[in-house]
C-alpha cells in the first residue's frame, strides 16, 4: 500500500491510497478534498487503519505458472468384483525361475572390506569440505545427474519383485472393499473412514506400481490374476497385515544392496509408506500397532516363496523372476488374533502368511464381541492382551512341503532347495536384528517343533515379537541383517510368519 498527499492550500488536502493486493490486482481509492482539521485528521488516520485491516484480511489471490500435465499413471483404481481364484489353464510352457549356469552352491563368507575410516574424537577427519557445510564423503554427492534406472540383473530382479508385491497390493486392498457389504464392516469394527483409508491406501498402491514401472523400463510386469485366502473381513483385515508385513521386510532386505541408489532412494520412498500400511492394518485386526524397536529384513526369495502362491496367472510375456520358491512351511499352532485366550480351543494351521480363522469355537473366545482392557480385539488405535498370543518356552508346531510342487503365476514356478540344506535341523527365528536358531526336536517325516526362544534385541526389547519370520534350515552359520541371504542354501522350508505378537 502507498499513500500521497498534496495540498492546493492551507485548508485543504488531497489523497489517492494505491492498494496492491496482488501482482495481478491493483485498485485506487481517492478521498475528495477535505479540510485538514482535527477531525479529519482522525477520521483520516481511522480510515487508514480500516483500510489497512481490509487489506491484511483480504484474500491473497496469485497466479501460479502454468503447470506441465500431470504424468500419467500405470493403472487406473479397479472398481467392483474382478476376476479371482486358481490358475484352471493349459499347463504352462515356461517352467521354474530365470537362471543362468551358478558359479557355486554358496556363497563363501569373507573378511570385512578393509576400513578406511575411523572416528573415536567427533571431529571432522578431512583437511577440506567440498562445499561449505557439507562433510567429505558421501555416495552420489559430487554434482553427478542421478540415472533412476537399474545397474545391474540384481537390481533388476529386486524391483521387478517389488512392482509384483505392489500389483497385489493394488488389487487386493479393493478385492476386500468390493466384495465386502458396509454392515460386514461394520461388524468387524471398521466404519466408513476406515474403508475410505483402505481406498486411499489402494490409491497409494497405484503411484507405487507407476514409480517402479518407469524405473524398469517397458519388460516392467504388468497386474496379474489374484486368489485370496480369506473369507470375512477379519481375516481380509489379517492377510493384509501379514502381506504388507513381507512387503516391507522384503525390500529392506535388500533396499541396502542395490547398485543404482538413485532408485533404492525412489523405492525408500515408497516402502516407508508401506510401513504405515502395516502398521494401520493391525490396528485394524486390534493388535498393539508396533511390538518391536525394529523392523527386520529378509532375502528376496523369502519375499517371492511368501507371495508366489496368490498370484494366479498373469499375461503372456510377463517378465519372470529369478528368486528361489521353497517349500511351503505350516505352523500347525499359529496363535489366532481372534482369540481372547489363543491357547484355548483347538490348535490351527496356518501356511505361509494365510490369515487366522475368524470363526472361533467357544463363541465367548472371540474377542472382537469380548469386552474390557485386555479381551477386546475390535479395531482401536491400541489394544493390549491380557492374555499373550505367544510367549518363550511355547512349543510351536511344523510341517512342511516337498520339493517340486509347482506354484505362483500359471503354476510356472517349482519348489525347489539347495544340496546344502540336505536335513531340516533348526528353526530360525529372524525378527529385529535378531536371527536366533533353535534346534528341532519331534522330527517325523514333514513335522517337527521347536521351542520359541527367550532373547532380546537390548534389554527391554523381546527379540521374538510381532508378525515376524522362521525358517527351517540345515545349518546354523553366524549371520547379521546385511547378509541374511546367505543362509538361502541352507534353508529346508519356509518361510512362515509367526504371529508373536
Amino acid at each position: 500500500m502507498r499513500s500521497r498527499g498534496f495540498a492546493n492550500d492551507k485548508s485543504t488536502f488531497y489523497i489517492e491510497v494505491q492498494c496492491s493486493l496482488s501482482n495481478h490486482f491493483l485498485f485506487n481509492l481517492q478521498f475528495l478534498k477535505t479540510p485538514l482539521g482535527t477531525t479529519a485528521m482522525k477520521s483520516y488516520a481511522r480510515i487508514m487503519l480500516g483500510l489497512g485491516a481490509l487489506v491484511a484480511a483480504a484474500p491473497q489471490v496469485t497466479q501460479s505458472p502454468d503447470s506441465p500435465p500431470d504424468p500419467p499413471a500405470r493403472s487406473s483404481d479397479p472398481t467392483g468384483v474382478t476376476s479371482h481364484g486358481p490358475y484352471e489353464g493349459p499347463e504352462p510352457t515356461t517352467i521354474g525361475a530365470l537362471s543362468r549356469p551358478p558359479l557355486a552352491e554358496s556363497i563363501a563368507p569373507q573378511p570385512p572390506l578393509p576400513v578406511t575410516y575411523i572416528n573415536n574424537d567427533g571431529d571432522l577427519q578431512a583437511d577440506s569440505m567440498p562445499v561449505p557445510y557439507q562433510p567429505d564423503g558421501g555416495a552420489g554427492t559430487n554434482g553427478t545427474e542421478p540415472y533412476y534406472h537399474p545397474l545391474s540383473d540384481f537390481d533388476y530382479q529386486s524391483l521387478t519383485l517389488a512392482l509384483y508385491q505392489e500389483w497385489i497390493e493394488l488389487d487386493l486392498f479393493n478385492h476386500g472393499l468390493a466384495i465386502y457389504s458396509e454392515e460386514e464392516f461394520e461388524a468387524a469394527g471398521l466404519t466408513a473412514e476406515d474403508r475410505h483409508l483402505i481406498a486411499f491406501m489402494a490409491n497409494q498402491e497405484i503411484g507405487h506400481a507407476t514409480m517402479l514401472s518407469n524405473i524398469l523400463g517397458p519388460a516392467a510386469p504388468p497386474q496379474c490374476t489374484y486368489n485370496y485366502p480369506f473369507t470375512t473381513v477379519r481375516e481380509f483385515v489379517d492377510f493384509n497385515q501379514k502381506l504388507t508385513r513381507f512387503g516391507e521386510s522384503g525390500v529392506y532386505g535388500f533396499l541396502g544392496h542395490l547398485d543404482s541408489r538413485e532408485s533404492a532412494t525412489l523405492l525408500l520412498q515408497s516402502i516407508t509408506t508401506e510401513a504405515r500400511q502395516q502398521l494401520i492394518f493391525r490396528q485394524f485386526g486390534g493388535l498393539f500397532p508396533m511390538a518391536v524397536w525394529f523392523e527386520a529384513g529378509i532375502p528376496q526369495s523369502w519375499a517371492w516363496t511368501l507371495l508366489a502362491p496368490y498370484i494366479s496367472e498373469c499375461p503372456a510375456n510377463t517378465t519372470r523372476l529369478a528368486w528361489q520358491n521353497f517349500p511351503a512351511l505350516t505352523i500347525d499352532n499359529q496363535p489366532n488374533i481372534n482369540k481372547v485366550d489363543p491357547n484355548e480351543g483347538p490348535n490351527e494351521s496356518v501356511t505361509g502368511s494365510n490369515p487366522s480363522n475368524s470363526t472361533v469355537e467357544p463363541q465367548d473366545n472371540y474377542c472382537v464381541e469380548a469386552t474390557g482392557i485386555g479381551s477386546e480385539c475390535s479395531a482401536a488405535t491400541s489394544r493390549n492382551r491380557s492374555i499373550p498370543l505367544s510367549y518363550p518356552g511355547r512349543e510351536i508346531l511344523f510341517s512342511w512341503g516337498d520339493v517340486n510342487e509347482t506354484v505362483g503365476p500359471n503354476n510356472s514356478y517349482v519348489t525347489s532347495r539347495s544340496p546344502l540344506a540336505d536335513e531340516p535341523r533348526f528353526a530360525m527365528f529372524v525378527s529385529q536384528l535378531n536371527a536366533t536358531y533353535v534346534p528341532l526336536q519331534n522330527i517325523s517325516g514333514n513335522s517337527a517343533s521347536a521351542i520359541q526362544p527367550n532373547g532380546s534385541t537390548f534389554e527391554g526389547d523381546p527379540a521374538v515379537n510381532d508378525t515376524m519370520f522362521i525358517v527351517l534350515t540345515s545349518a546354523d552359520p553366524y549371520l547379521t541383517p546385511f547378509n541374511l541371504s546367505l543362509i538361502n542354501p541352507y534353508v529346508y522350508a519356509g518361510p512362515a510368519l509367526y504371529q508373536a505378537g
